[in-house]
């Protein structure tokens, strides 16, 4: 007997994930700062810590997400102007390539390189020029998120 549209010939059973820990030097390259550094945050109490079940020092990746939150600052919008878009990443104009129509502006935003496609009559109208103060808005309707190692 063939199975059903839609129903499998086999039981299907979810891959039940184990809690994600990060051992101190991965955490630290998450949250660009050196091993020594997450030491002496965990060590201080302000990152919690445990040890895995080789009795090494390991963080829950729920509590290093929330760490990496709560030290997270943005640079502050100079524009004063509001708007809906909440992903504003204020950085310096690192590169400008123009032809007679089109521009490709980069924008390095503390560790985060923003490349913006716009009109060359733009790049002139906002002055831009290589070490420019510049605020990218992102404003998508459309996210991939990925994860390493291609599971999903």
């Amino acid at each position: 007997m063939l199975p059903q549209a839609g129903h499998h010939s086999r039981s299907y059973v979810p891959r039940l994930r184990a809690v994600t820990h990060f051992r101190i030097a991965e955490a630290a390259r998450l949250l660009g700062v050196s091993d020594d550094t997450v030491r002496r945050w965990t060590d201080g109490g302000a990152l919690p810590v445990e040890a895995d079940s080789s009795g090494r020092k390991v963080i829950a990746g729920a509590d290093l997400a929330a760490f990496a939150r709560a030290q997270a600052h943005a640079t502050p919008d100079p524009s004063g102007v509001g708007r809906s878009a909440r992903n504003r990443f204020v950085g310096l104009v690192t590169d400008i390539q123009s032809d007679k129509v089109m521009s490709q502006v980069e924008i390095q935003c503390g560790p985060h390189r923003v490349v913006s496609l716009m009109s060359t009559e733009a790049v002139h109208e906002l002055s831009l020029e290589v070490g420019s103060l510049a605020v990218a808005v992102v404003k998508a309707t459309h996210i991939i998120v990925e994860t390493p190692g291609g599971t999903a």
